[in-house]
């Protein structure tokens, strides 16, 4: 803007002293000299006034212009952003029934050590790769029952526990980030 005023005085500069050479060469009157400067100062101003309000379009078009792209470039950053949290916890939904079968695998003896071992070490594996992609498991048993996180599939009466605590965990959920992938389902007390 700053650029533009001074671009605009140098030519309005250069206008006058135009101006004012020629008038000065055609008129050798005083009088007249200061008739043909008046004209002169009358016509500066409205040329100056255009010159003016054109600028300050333009520079109002610019200012909108690069609000509307800072706009759409956010815009851009959080679909991108969305798009990949979208598809990283649709990915770990349909891998949740296989974690759970490890898991259930897990829970048997086996007679096999060695086997045992590797499918310990499987899970493991698979575990530590939830943990990098932020994937977190919601803790359930011997909390309070929290509809957000857990989903109620039975009732039990039990004095051992207190109001609304779950008493057990039937099938771990997990969280991606924030966000719910699976819901608890679990045993709640009372």
């Amino acid at each position: 803007m700053e650029e533009n005023k001074k671009v605009d005085e140098v030519l309005e500069a250069d206008q006058v002293s135009e101006v004012e050479e020629s008038a000065s060469a055609e008129v050798e009157d005083p009088k007249e000299t200061e008739a043909v400067e008046a004209e002169v100062v009358e016509e500066i101003p409205e040329e100056t006034k255009e010159e003016s309000d054109k600028s300050a379009e333009y520079l109002e078009r610019l200012q909108r212009l690069m609000a509307e792209f800072d706009n759409y470039r956010k815009r851009s950053e959080k679909e991108k952003s969305d798009s990949y949290d979208f598809a990283v916890s649709n990915t770990v939904a349909e891998l949740l029934p296989v974690i759970d079968n490890f898991e259930r695998a897990l829970q048997v003896e086996s007679e096999d050590k060695n086997f045992y071992t590797g499918v310990e070490m499987i899970y493991k594996q698979l575990m530590s790769m939830l943990e990098k992609l932020h994937v977190t498991s919601i803790e359930a048993e011997g909390k309070e029952f929290d509809p957000n996180f857990h989903n109620a599939i039975m009732h039990i009466d039990d004095e051992a526990y207190g109001e609304n605590i779950i008493a057990k965990e039937l099938q771990k959920g997990y969280l991606y980030k924030e966000k719910v992938i699976r819901h608890s389902l679990v045993q709640v007390a009372n």
